[in-house]
């Protein structure tokens, strides 16, 4: 029997079949056969995988004919062979290290596949090596060297992380949804469909546009519209047959406490969200963007046949689910007329939302986050040096666009950032700590004057310029400044001045890019407003560790510790993991304390709480404790990647010197977690008022470290 029913899933677009189909099914088959996959031509020693019977049912010939319409029949071919392989990666996987729980013999394999993305390759040693061999060099040699960093990347990231799958099944570990949509992505291997799709198109993203937001997001929502798709059809193989975790409908049982029922319409919920957050992307941020890089009208068409791509390959994908022998599938529903529900009910997630809803006081949970926050000695004094600051900076007096003062220095006392400057960074020195706290005041003040001005008037073209204009205080060579037309740019210019002075210019350079990344954040924040949009919660969360500064405070922290910590190990799935948990806690924590200010005085769209209500279609009081559970299942990944950093140390063949550094860095982010709780509990940022007009109500917060 099913576990559950399938749910209405939301598929706008048919789904087209390419011609070709029949030639890439028996070339598929014979490429198998060739490489030494199937079990008539398996290698010795390698366990029965998959005979011809078992890869016809599958039909990946089938998969790619629907998710490549358009393609010849050669490249057809290629795109197939791909997909044979990764599939026969995953299986092969399956069977000789996840099932045994191999995870030496399976580190080993994956750490020999890199070589095999090579022109000159060594020998291969089994079916998956002797593949990839054969694949690269039908695939690389017509694309850019920025298009095969990029394959290379994706494939690797799919290889590699597979790890981390093994490794929560040695350890029963079920992942949180959050971790778990982030490393989908990776493990999954949909970015690297991605890039297939480029190849099967023939056309190229323009390198320069690759790495903005709405690049990342097209790709990011494709992907997880896959994997979410791919779950609620292979729950029951993989739970049943396979004695699998990582699965998302398992992961909402497990964070919900609901059945899979339940947990599968749910996710089905969520992959709504993330296929119209793929259109909205596509509809209301790539026009802007065209214009904004002077895109010629053949990279225009380029980007815009990727983007077409990606939708044809979410269409045909779910047909090739309805058909495999691979998914649950037999009481699926298929027809055309049966779409209609899921349209219907995708509208939901598109309602706009009444602004200034009474709210009432927020009850707040007993937030998991068991760390004692320290006092710096000096804090009383960077309380006074913090208010001579901002009164230098102008922040007391008129503002362009807003002749009443903004802030009052009783109000800024109030806020008193020297308690979260004081907890955050326990054993600055005084100056280091005046510096931390004059940083906490300018991002804040930010915070709120961006709102005040632009979300007020929905001046989307004057935001653009006010961003536009904040590398102009952050010059590399700590020289002149244009200038300033408002206190926020006088204060960047004091405080990158005296901040990136002693730091390398690649420091400088690093900095720079996350305060530009948390400035840039605010517009994301701007153009939901300007449609009436409430976020969808993935792109929500991923936003938010932008949009409340916390990005920029680990930059600074990494910055830091560069003398004794390579930068190699920054650039790893733990620390990133490490990192990216510490900032959710932070900011969910902040939008929690600061629900009822937002959404009842001041009409805030952007908020953790209103998003998780919005999405599960239920009241505030039931969208506090599932926020609250987030953050703490968050702080407890936290400490579960903590506990792995003795090891990944002796992996990297890390020193003395640098394991120190490493565990101080740890202990800066829980008394940041620490500090940011203490000051929440202490300030009056987020006290009963009456309405006001629209202001933002994010707190930013920055930690200070030793620099230079």
């Amino acid at each position: 029997m099913q576990p559950f029913e399938l749910p209405d899933f939301y598929v706008p677009y048919p789904a087209r079949l390419n011609p070709h189909l029949q030639r890439a099914r028996a070339h598929s088959t014979a490429w198998a056969r060739e490489m030494g996959m199937l079990d008539d031509a398996r290698d010795p020693g390698t366990p029965d995988i998959w005979d011809e019977a078992a890869l016809d049912a599958m039909d990946y010939a089938l998969l790619c004919a629907y998710t490549h319409p358009d393609c010849d029949g050669a490249e057809l071919d290629l795109v197939t062979d791909w997909y044979v392989w990764v599939f026969y990666f995953d299986d092969h996987f399956l069977e000789v290290f996840k099932k045994p729980q191999d995870q030496a013999g399976a580190r080993a394999h994956l750490d020999r596949l890199p070589a095999f993305m090579s022109l000159d390759p060594p020998e291969p040693e089994n079916a998956v090596e002797r593949g990839l061999i054969d694949l690269w060099a039908r695939t690389v040699p017509a694309r850019s060297a920025a298009w095969r960093c990029r394959f290379a990347e994706s494939t690797g990231a799919l290889l590699r992380e597979s790890l981390w799958e093994l490794s929560n099944i040695s350890a029963g570990r079920v992942p949180n949804p959050v971790e778990y949509v982030q490393m989908r992505r990776k493990v999954g291997g949909a970015p690297w469909s991605a890039d297939l799709v480029e190849h099967a198109a023939g056309v190229e993203v323009p390198a320069r546009v690759v790495g903005t937001r709405p690049l990342r997001v097209l790709k990011d929502a494709f992907a997880d519209g896959v994997h979410l798709r791919n779950d609620i059809f292979s729950y029951q193989r993989e739970t049943e047959r396979e004695g699998e975790i990582n699965n998302c409908v398992l992961v909402v049982e497990h964070f919900l406490g609901v059945g899979a029922q339940q947990a599968a319409d749910t996710v089905n919920d969520l992959l709504t969200s993330r296929l119209r957050q793929f259109e909205n992307t596509a509809l209301t941020e790539l026009p802007p963007l065209y214009e904004e890089h002077a895109l010629t009208p053949a990279e225009r068409a380029a980007v815009t046949a990727y983007a077409k791509g990606l939708q044809d390959w979410q269409s045909g994908g779910h047909e090739w689910h309805l058909r495999s022998s691979r998914y649950m599938n037999e009481k699926s529903r298929g027809t055309s007329a049966s779409r209609v529900p899921a349209l219907l009910k995708s509208v939901r997630l598109s309602r706009p939302h009444v602004p200034f809803q009474k709210v009432g006081p927020t009850p707040l949970p007993e937030f998991d986050l068991p760390y004692e926050a320290r006092v710096n000695p000096h804090r009383e004094r960077a309380r006074e040096n913090v208010l001579a600051w901002c009164a230098a900076m102008g922040m007391f007096g008129p503002l362009p666009r807003h002749p009443a003062p903004l802030w009052t220095a009783e109000k800024l006392a109030g806020f008193d950032f020297a308690v979260c400057a004081a907890s955050l960074a326990p054993d600055s020195p005084p100056e280091s700590l005046d510096l931390a706290t004059q940083w906490l005041a300018w991002g804040t003040f930010g915070d709120d004057y961006f709102p005040a001005v632009f979300n007020r008037d929905r001046d989307l073209a004057g935001a653009k310029r006010f961003r536009a204009r904040i590398p102009g205080f952050m010059p590399l060579d700590c020289g002149p400044t244009p200038v300033p037309e408002n206190p926020f740019e006088t204060g960047l210019a004091d405080l990158w001045h005296r901040t990136a002075s002693p730091m390398s210019r690649t420091g400088r350079c690093e900095f720079r890019d996350a305060v530009d990344d948390m400035v840039e954040s605010w517009l994301w924040e701007l153009h939901n407003h300007v449609q009436s949009r409430i976020p969808d919660p993935v792109d929500y969360i991923e936003m938010r560790r932008r949009t409340f500064g916390s990005e920029l405070t680990m930059a600074l922290s990494r910055i830091g510790h560069s003398r004794e910590i390579p930068a190699e190990v920054f650039a790893t799935r733990t620390l990133q993991e490490l990192e990216a948990s510490a900032m959710d806690c932070a900011c969910l924590l902040n939008d929690v304390f600061s629900y009822q200010k937002e959404i009842e005085y001041e009409g805030e769209l952007n908020n953790g709480v209103l998003a998780v209500q919005h999405f599960l279609d239920c009241g505030r009081d039931r969208a506090v404790p599932i926020v609250s559970d987030l953050i703490s299942s968050r702080r407890r990944q936290f400490e579960q990647l903590a506990a792995e950093l003795p090891a990944l140390a002796a992996d990297l063949g890390l020193d003395d010197a640098a394991r120190t550094a490493l565990d101080a860095y740890v202990t800066e982010l829980r008394d940041w977690m620490a500090g940011i709780l203490k000051w929440h509990h202490e300030t009056t940022r987020y006290n009963e008022r009456t309405p006001t007009p629209p202001l933002g109500g994010s707190a930013f917060c920055l930690f200070e470290t030793t620099i230079g």
